[in-house]
């Protein structure tokens, strides 16, 4: 047997990672299909909700800062869907969306603004929680999670 082409074979993955694979692209597709929503929504029937949590020291006119934003979660849903061989780019930008709206609910707690049904302290509050989980999941179901780890280790 000739164990030069043995090693040029693929590498088959390990018992779990494919279901591991599953899982990522069943919840990128899902992630990208709330942001299509909720981009949707900016446009039409939430965009008053949408303009209670814009910044009142963010200085751009909110209905832009509104439309643009949901613009650009439309194009990201979108992305995490379609666009597979640039997912880590893709995981990437949608992660720093959500780094970039994250002022938008810490005006809310801070200024007690009622919207999406978050019309209590402890609600507004508990939201400011889940926007890592949207960072996280951006990134560890496109691979980019994966990706800054194995960069970082090669550059150390």
């Amino acid at each position: 047997m000739n164990t030069e082409n043995k090693n040029l074979r693929p590498a088959q993955p390990s018992l779990g990672q494919g279901t591991s694979r599953t899982v990522q692209t069943v919840l990128r597709i899902l992630l990208g299909a709330f942001l299509v929503f909720a981009g949707t929504s900016h446009l039409t029937t939430a965009r008053a909700e949408f303009l209670a949590q814009v910044p009142i020291w963010l200085p751009v006119n909110a209905d832009l800062v509104v439309i643009l934003s949901g613009i650009a979660e439309i194009t990201l849903g979108l992305a995490l869907i379609a666009l597979f061989k640039q997912r880590v780019l893709v995981g990437l930008a949608t992660a720093a969306f959500f780094v970039l709206i994250f002022p938008g609910n810490i005006s809310q707690y801070v200024n007690r603004i009622d919207a999406f049904g978050l019309n209590t302290e402890q609600a507004r509050f508990t939201r400011l929680f889940f926007q890592p989980v949207l960072v996280l999941w951006a990134l560890w179901t496109t691979g980019a999670w994966r990706a800054l780890v194995i960069r970082k280790a090669k550059s150390a």
